[in-house]
């Protein structure tokens, strides 16, 4: 890319810029912990290249490189492929199939003046420098934090305890989507109707290669109910031997299914709303490292699965309520986020409804001396600058002692337009870098060790017109071996260079605990990083995919105890509104144990505000059963005005448990009595 393309700082996203300057076996690497980095198959066989654990066994720990210098990268790869939004002025994406050909873009999919796609890295320049290009933004990562206290339990829910007892006789069809990952068990005695028939309308597949891909997305398998019936009859031939689900099999099954167990919550027969059609969108997460370099697992993706599951409501002519227990850390907390916006603009429709997952970051500090669950909860800071020449320092830990992380680091800072900051950072044990002013950068600058460390300081980002400043920590990634990023506590300074307001706002964007095996004496982790105990603020660690205008987020409530769980994420969102808006049952929750033969170990117990927000998804489908015309703004206020505060609490907001606990009948109760005094109304 050349460097006067790179002044065009308000049109490309700064991470992808640093993506692009990685060559095919950087980026080869980099695809297995990237989700919106996916490499073509040619090109892995022609590099034959390990995969990171297995090159992390062959190198030695290199504490310092004395020769280190940066290859010029002479071509962008042709063979690596990034998923894009690409907000447009024009209607791009009707552009002719062979213009799209030329440019290898593949997958459009346009949503007013939004749009996703998959481009090759040496296609970015052209697509930059068309004039109807507005700025082209990587999607976030998504997250999937595994639930807490995870146990078989040898009996369902006693008495079906999440369903309401005083939900209408006479209620329309609702369309219960989930969108998850580990798969959704179809044949569980949970999701069987009286004909023994799977109540599952359709499950797509985004991972799979078996069936048909859904139009217009192109990706994917759609198994139907006739798939699912067909296999389950197929199982109870005794000469088969084959379960259901591995006659109609998905790319992912695991044992104690994560979507499986949402899915049951929300909508199985000891489920909330147990009279629903239902419909599971399959997030592609493979559990294999050279499965990721090939996949795609972004936000594009969660997206797409809403946009699906719409549409299907409106095959059935029934409306919708959608849950979502996965996440994203990424981006300003402010709805601006193109994901967001994709769906807030999803939601102005009547008839439907997304629950998303708080998240399960809130832990700052640990209970006792083994508890490492503050590392997943450290994720935010927050502070003022409030004169020109002051500084504040932010910091920010790389675990070492042992380990060697070769996760990429991210760290986003969001402020006020009205201010400039300066920036400056300081690995551990090393002098400062360059100071940077608004529009200056550092790009894979590569210290002694190997690690590279890019930062971007940038005035007015087209998703909100704030300010934006964006540190990467990337690991040593070569053929000849592998470094980790410097362990230690990095500072990152902010100095105020013109203050009108000070104000800011960081978060840590996360990669999940995942453990590669040896790296000489170390152990190679992707690990997260986080603040300090010094640097972290603890609120407003709600997932950013949470805060869209139009999202019910969900706190998880700890029933028995009756407070929020430890765990469970805080609001309010940068901009200050209120999210989680409610809690919900999400501790100790017995549901569908997926994938399990059916024997007496069919249900689970899990943990986690994943389990909170299904509870939700399905008491709005019990709603929009009621009244198939509430609007997600009707349904939030209904939600909000019924619930019921924790103890000791009143009944304004609360960070972490939002307006109190959800109460079902109310819900309910509230519906009924705005239809009755609707229908009274000349």
């Amino acid at each position: 890319m050349s460097d006067q393309l790179q002044q065009k700082l308000h049109k490309i996203d700064p991470k992808l810029r640093m993506i692009v300057r990685g060559d095919e076996i950087v980026n080869t690497l980099r695809a297995e912990q990237a989700p919106a980095v996916t490499v073509q198959e040619d090109i892995i066989k022609k590099l034959d290249l390990p995969l990171m654990r297995d090159l992390a066994a062959q190198s030695s720990v290199l504490n310092e490189i004395e020769h280190a210098e940066r290859k010029h990268l002479e071509k962008v790869p042709e063979d690596v492929y990034v998923d894009v939004y690409i907000k447009v002025s024009d209607d791009f994406v009707k552009l002719s199939k062979q213009e799209l050909k030329k440019r290898r873009i593949r997958r459009p999919i346009q949503k007013y003046n939004m749009i996703s796609a998959e481009v090759p890295l040496s296609e970015l320049q052209d697509l930059i420098e068309d004039p109807k290009v507005i700025s082209v933004e990587i999607p976030e990562q998504i997250r999937f934090s595994p639930p807490i206290n995870l146990s078989v339990a040898t009996h369902p829910p006693e008495g079906g305890i999440r369903r309401n007892e005083n939900a209408p006789e006479h209620r329309d069809k609702v369309l219960i989507g989930i969108v998850d990952v580990q798969g959704f068990d179809f044949a569980h005695p949970d999701f069987l109707d009286e004909n023994n028939q799977t109540r599952y309308e359709t499950i797509w597949d985004q991972g799979g290669d078996t069936r048909s891909s859904p139009k217009p997305y192109g990706y994917g398998s759609e198994i139907t109910k006739k798939h699912m019936n067909d296999a389950i009859h197929a199982a109870e031939n005794p000469n088969i031997g084959l379960s259901a689900t591995l006659l109609e099999p998905q790319s992912q099954m695991t044992p104690s299914s994560h979507g499986t167990h949402v899915a049951s919550i929300a909508a199985g027969n000891e489920g909330v709303c147990p009279e629903a059609y239902l419909a599971g969108v399959l997030i592609s997460l493979p559990d294999e490292d050279i499965d990721r370099r090939k996949s795609l697992y972004d936000s594009t993706r969660i997206a797409h699965a809403v946009d699906y599951l719409f549409n299907l409501g409106s095959e059935l002519g029934v409306p919708v309520s959608i849950n979502i227990s996965l996440g994203t850390n990424g981006h300003a907390h402010d709805a601006s986020s193109v994901t967001s916006r994709w769906i807030d603009s999803g939601l102005t429709a009547a008839g439907r409804n997304v629950c998303i997952a708080a998240g399960n970051a809130g832990q700052e500090a640990p209970t006792n001396p083994n508890d490492w669950g503050f590392v997943m909860g450290r994720i935010h800071t927050s502070g003022q600058i409030k004169k020109i020449g002051a500084t504040v320092d932010i910091e920010w830990i790389v675990v070492g002692d042992g380990m060697a992380d070769l996760s990429e680091n991210e760290l986003e800072i969001w402020y006020s337009p009205g201010d400039h900051f300066a920036v400056q950072v300081k690995p551990p044990g090393l002098g400062w870098l360059d100071l940077l002013e608004p529009g200056e950068f550092i790009q894979n600058q590569m210290l002694l060790d190997g690690t590279f460390v890019s930062v971007y300081n940038e005035l007015y980002r087209p998703a909100n017109g704030h300010n934006y400043i964006a540190c990467y920590l990337s690991p040593r990634l070569s053929e000849e071996g592998i470094a980790g990023v410097r362990s230690g506590t990095w500072v990152v300074r902010l100095q105020g260079l013109d203050i009108r307001d000070g104000d800011f706002h960081g978060w840590i964007e996360r990669d999940d605990p995942r453990r590669l095996g040896p790296i000489g004496m170390l152990e190679a982790w992707r690990f997260p990083s986080f603040f300090s105990l010094n640097s972290n603020v603890d609120n407003s660690s709600v997932s950013s995919l949470a805060c869209g205008n139009y999202i019910i987020s969900v706190a998880n409530l700890d029933e028995e105890q009756n407070q929020i769980y430890i765990s469970s994420s805080q609001g309010p969102t940068r901009d200050g509104r209120h999210k989680p808006q409610v809690a919900a049952p999400g501790t100790d929750i017995v549901a569908a144990n997926g994938f399990d033969d059916h024997d007496k170990r069919s249900w689970v117990m899990m943990t986690g505000t994943s389990m909170a927000s299904p509870y939700v998804t399905g008491a709005v489908g019990l709603m929009l059963a009621a009244d198939p015309q509430l609007t997600a703004s009707q349904i939030e206020a209904i939600i909000r005005r019924t619930a019921e505060p924790l103890i000791d609490n009143e009944y304004d907001w609360q960070d972490n448990a939002g307006f109190g606990h959800i109460n079902p009948s109310a819900c309910l109760e509230e519906v009924e009595q705005v239809r009755r005094k609707e229908d009274k109304t000349p």
